[in-house]
């Protein structure tokens, strides 16, 4: 009983930030202002801030459901689209499609993205059974080595091809440039999330291995497919829509699995509404540490997720001790 209200408190603090949201930038929005129809604020309002707050909110559902996902079918909490090379894949495809289709909309653009990102997923899994490493926290280190491998062939290829203007706005990720009509790719996460909470059962199965979800006739392939599927296509929209937003997708179902356990169906609205959270906090900071200057999100994320990650690894290695001196 004591674990059920904590999803209010995350629906309370969700419901008295994301009106804070609203009225903090560069430019004053009063509310005062907004009732007495100011026309400049009342455009900033509707095109700028409106737009932002959904799609931070967006944003940080969706990629904490995509990290979730790809933890339970690698059976890896350190595992996220960050740590597995799947933002890096997203940037590589979105480069890719730039080059090859420079008049395609958005959509093309993104549906570029999501192949490289799915497939280097996939091929980011196919390197895991082919090392066998012991420690699951050398896993998202490989992700990062090859993250960055990745990285550094886009940066070449931008370099290669005059297209680095392109490449920076995808490094650091940052809401500062959401307007209205800029920001509505972000939309496409919503049914990723409604398929995430239809496999959710089967996604907890998988995480339990193939043989395991074979005795249950659950096709543990196809599972896998559809979760890196959804991951991928969510880490593309983000990527191309927001930029790169590290960690998050680590960070919350880690914190969720503390008081909820690894049932993902259980999980998944305080993994998102969390997620949203998180993400609206963590923007709001960035906003006013070194105000009127904001700072990109990705930044205040890296340091908490860094700090979080440390914290994870520390535990386990601790964890290790105690037992092997049992």
């Amino acid at each position: 009983m004591a674990k059920k209200p904590l999803i209010r408190y995350i629906i309370i603090l969700i419901f008295i930030l994301a009106p804070l949201s609203l009225f903090v930038g560069v430019k004053d929005v009063t509310f005062a202002g907004l009732l007495r129809m100011d026309e400049e604020m009342l455009k900033l309002f509707v095109i700028s801030r409106i737009p932002r707050l959904i799609a931070i909110l967006c944003v940080g559902m969706s990629l904490s459901v995509a990290g979730a996902i790809m933890q339970s079918i690698m059976s890896n909490r350190f595992v996220s689209p960050s740590t597995a090379s799947t933002m890096d894949w997203a940037k590589l495809g979105i480069l890719v499609a730039i080059m090859l289709f420079p008049s395609a909309n958005v959509i093309t653009k993104m549906l570029i993205s999501t192949a490289f990102a799915f497939l280097g997923s996939l091929l980011f899994i196919r390197l895991l059974r082919v090392i066998k490493l012991k420690d699951q926290a050398l896993v998202p280190l490989v992700g990062m080595m090859l993250g960055s491998v990745v990285t550094s062939l886009t940066t070449y290829i931008g370099y290669r091809y005059d297209l680095l203007q392109n490449i920076s706005s995808w490094l650091q990720g940052s809401f500062a440039m959401i307007l209205q009509g800029r920001y509505e790719l972000l939309y496409i996460s919503i049914p990723m999330l409604i398929i995430a909470l239809i496999y959710a059962d089967r996604f907890t199965v998988a995480s339990m291995g193939s043989d395991f979800s074979k005795n249950l006739g659950i096709s543990y392939k196809q599972v896998v497919n559809i979760g890196i599927l959804i991951s991928a296509l969510i880490t593309a929209v983000v990527t191309s829509t927001i930029g790169t937003i590290p960690f998050v997708g680590m960070i919350i179902p880690n914190i969720v699995r503390i008081y909820r356990g690894d049932n993902f169906k259980s999980s998944i609205f305080e993994i998102s509404l969390l997620g949203a959270l998180f993400l609206l906090i963590c923007d709001i900071l960035s906003r006013v540490l070194i105000y009127p200057f904001e700072i990109p999100i990705s930044v205040i994320v890296g340091i908490i997720g860094g700090i979080f990650f440390l914290y994870l690894i520390m535990q386990k290695t601790s964890g290790a001790k105690r037992r092997s001196h049992v």
